[in-house]
């Protein structure tokens, strides 16, 4: 009765076979080094041996490259650089078009609030099952809860400003 199980797990494990894929190393006009198992792209490649042991070796650690010097905060020195001034004059206009953004959603959030109290005093005469209520308001809550994440967002943008 045991062989009956066992049976059906040998033959489907003697009906797989192993997975097995030509690979190719290419080498570039640069001397650079690939390896696919595309056919289309390793045209002109060598076909490696399948019967090679496969081992790993870690990528060498790269080193920062010398390029343009860079100050202590990490940018480059040629890069442009502005005033105090004209940094503070931005800020300052940031600062004002996210005052009006925050403005404009707090009033969108009481609009929303108000038509959502709107909604919820009406009782309409299809339904008769809250559930179709519920349905019915989703779409106002919705709107609330966006008006108070864009103000929650908003605000927590302004208070990141210098």
């Amino acid at each position: 009765m045991r062989l009956f199980r066992i049976l059906p797990l040998i033959l489907l494990l003697g009906t797989v076979l192993p997975a097995q894929a030509e690979v190719y190393k290419c080498t570039d006009a640069e001397g650079r080094i690939t390896y696919t198992n595309d056919r289309n792209v390793a045209r002109g490649c060598k076909a490696l041996d399948t019967d090679q042991t496969i081992s790993t070796v870690p990528a060498p650690v790269r080193r920062p490259t010398t390029g343009p010097a860079a100050s202590p905060t990490g940018t480059p020195s040629g890069f442009p650089r502005v005033s105090p001034a004209d940094q503070r004059a931005r800020d300052d206009s940031r600062r004002q078009v996210l005052e009006a953004e925050l403005a404009t959603e707090e009033g969108a959030l009481t609009a929303a609030e108000q038509a959502l109290a709107e909604q919820e005093s009406v009782r309409m005469g299809d339904e008769r099952n809250y559930q179709k209520v519920l349905d019915r308001l989703q779409p106002f809550k919705d709107k609330v809860e966006l008006h108070k994440r864009n103000i929650e967002a908003l605000r927590r943008e302004i208070s990141g400003l210098r």
